[in-house]
């Protein structure tokens, strides 16, 4: 190991390593209670596996609990760009080690005839389901594995197994996950990553032949291997507070500060005035212990830091989603991470004709969780977290004293405390607006083109365009990809602008088309200037290369291809009831790079790949009119 931390260090590709060498911990166990049921691992690993069954789980973070053995696991696709990144070198998916792992069946850390060292876990959290406090919740079908270290990156992930079996958190379900919506987490775990946004990650897609899952009919079973650099949830605070468990909601707190984000210092800084939340450094400026002493009227401790950071990060990770058109579909407090990350995908989508009103959930009949929303339901989110964290912010320079950690908040500093909570919330309110907006606005002017963003861009640029796609019902990403085709030189004069307004277009038309291409050709001419505006050279023009190299740079930043829920349900279709599995690795190919203007017989990593060009060119082509803003059920 020693010498590929060298490699690593010196510049070298870390080839990876196998399995069985790859770091492994258990900080999460290690650090937080465990269900009294199963006081040790070995308590848990001595009960058969199917008495461990659902019910309350108190006074605990999590549940040790194994998976589920199975029977002739078929390994359908691997992710290699998760291999990567975890650090498992290339071929290591070949070998019966990993094809028993990722399906559950070997245990790696546990030592079977001592009955002692690292072992498997279920979270306990609850949650508010569409607004609705729901209860306990919890790992219901997923089980924690270990956790790892690329020694090249310095990155540390959490292993997940979704679909292994039952946990005391199952409730009414069975610990299982069906194959079409594991397909749908797979790629789309990898689709996002691809793309730049925050999400878990996705190993590995593994069918389980022996496994008949009853859903709304029956279907195969599978599991996907997923990581995380954190699987916790704003649910797992929710269900403390629920219960009044404000010794371990600080314990969780501080473990998230100390093991997830790894340490109080890297949390932004403490504003010097709260009051003005725009001129709060950026993440990184932590302070130290030190300084974070004080009297009772200080504003802000380091749980506020850390309230902070968390909204912070979820403002980055919304806004991205907003600038790529993805929806999760069910934004509730248990799918809502603290690390920031898209976690957790059941009725997904992403956008094809923008619609801002559009939910891709069809159990979503008040649009709770439409394109439009989800900045505000991250936010309302939040504040159930900052209610949970509440006390802990509100005690502001007496959060470490000794009374206040044993007894609580007394009767007669109650009011002082709640008033200064709901001040720290209400202004990190403001600070993930600004952060929002300032992410939000940077990722859509690299989107148009822009190199830097003038004030008047938001209105006059972007929601002007947006406002033509959703009059126009014009497809949300391909207005992008095609945009940064267009060469300046194509778009001299009115007419012409009117001519290329048609590239827009869907092969089927538009209602109102002379009118749609009157206002593209119009928001094309204010779009042109601003590149001429932003790109020119010493003079006052675009030169070609000058603008070639615009171009490339939209490329770069706007997908040819991304997962569609139609493309999605072609490919469940052809693996679940046709038998095919080459296509995993040729979506898998696309996901990983989306930018490609086509991918059959390029080089990639020095090697040609060989695709179905056909088939990309569909997938990448006009999205047919019946499958349209398709729609599912959270059922998986």
């Amino acid at each position: 190991m020693a010498a590929k931390h060298t490699a690593a260090a010196s510049g070298a590709p870390y080839p990876g390593t196998t399995l069985q060498d790859l770091p492994k911990s258990w900080h999460f166990t290690e650090s937080l209670p465990a269900d009294s049921e199963y006081p040790t691992p070995a308590a848990s690993h001595k009960t058969p596996r199917d008495q461990i069954r659902p019910r309350q789980v108190r006074n605990a973070a999590f549940t040790w609990v194994r998976p589920e053995e199975q029977k002739d696991p078929e390994l359908l696709a691997v992710s290699p760009a998760a291999l990567r990144d975890l650090g498992i070198k290339a071929g290591e998916e070949e070998t019966d080690d990993f094809r028993q792992l990722v399906a559950g069946n070997k245990l790696y850390g546990w030592d079977e005839d001592k009955l002692e060292g690292g072992y498997p876990w279920a979270q306990c959290y609850g949650g508010f389901q569409f607004g609705q406090w729901a209860g306990q919740l919890g790992d219901g079908r997923a089980i924690s594995l270990f956790e790892t270290k690329n020694p090249a990156t310095g990155k540390q992930y959490e292993l997940q197994l979704k679909g292994a079996g039952l946990t005391p958190y199952s409730r009414f379900a069975d610990g299982k996950a069906v194959l079409r919506s594991s397909i749908r987490e797979f790629v789309v775990s990898e689709a996002l990553n691809a793309l730049g946004i925050p999400t878990t990650r996705a190993l590995s897609l593994t069918l389980l032949p022996h496994s008949k899952v009853a859903r709304e009919t029956t279907e195969p079973g599978a599991i996907v291997l997923r990581f995380a650099e954190s699987w916790i949830r704003l649910g797992n605070f929710d269900i403390l507070r629920a219960r009044q468990d404000r010794h371990l909601i600080r314990k969780l707190a501080t473990y998230v500060a100390e093991h997830v984000f790894g340490g109080w210092e890297t949390l932004p800084a403490r504003l010097e005035n709260p009051e003005k939340v725009s001129e709060s450094p950026p993440p990184g400026h932590g302070v130290g212990e030190k300084d974070l002493q004080g009297p009772a009227e200080t504003a802000e401790n380091r749980f506020t830091r850390l309230y902070r950071e968390i909204a912070r990060r979820s403002a980055k990770c919304v806004a991205a989603w907003q600038a790529y058109g993805f929806m999760n579909g069910v934004l509730n407090t248990d799918n809502t991470s603290v690390y920031g990350l898209s976690i957790d995908f059941g009725p997904f989508a992403f956008m094809d004709n923008f619609d801002p009103s559009y939910t891709p959930n069809h159990d979503d009949h008040m649009l709770r969780y439409s394109y439009r929303n989800q900045p505000t339901i991250i936010w309302w989110n939040l504040v159930r977290f900052g209610e949970a964290v509440g006390e802990l912010m509100g005690a502001g320079g007496l959060v470490d004293d000794a009374t206040f950690i044993s007894e609580g908040v007394k009767e007669d500093q109650q009011e002082e405390v709640i008033s200064r909570a709901e001040k720290l919330i209400m202004q990190t309110g403001d600070e993930f607006k600004e952060t929002f907006l300032t992410e939000y606005k940077r990722l859509m002017a690299a989107r148009f083109g822009l190199r830097q963003l003038k004030k008047t861009d938001f209105d006059e640029l972007f929601s002007s365009a947006l406002d033509i796609l959703e009059a126009y019902e014009l497809d949300f990403n391909h207005f992008f990809r095609r945009l940064g085709h267009i060469q300046l030189s194509d778009i001299t004069s009115h007419e012409v602008r009117k001519e290329k307004a048609a590239v827009f277009f869907h092969k089927d038309g538009v209602v109102g088309e002379n009118e749609a291409r009157e206002r593209l050709a119009k928001w094309l001419e204010k779009w042109q200037a601003r590149i001429v505006e932003d790109w020119k050279d010493e003079g006052e023009q675009v030169s070609d290369a000058r603008d070639q190299e615009r171009i490339q740079a939209m490329k770069q930043v706007n997908p040819n291809f991304v997962p569609r829920g139609w493309v999605l349900d072609e490919l469940i279709r052809r693996v679940e009831k046709e038998g095919e599995r080459d296509v995993l690795d040729r979506i898998m190919h696309l996901t990983l790079h989306p930018f490609e203007d086509e991918w059959n017989g390029k080089s990639f990593d020095g090697r040609e790949y060989k695709g179905d060009a056909e088939e990309e060119q569909r997938w990448v082509g006009d999205v047919p009119r019946a499958v349209r803003a398709m729609q599912c059920s959270c059922s998986s």
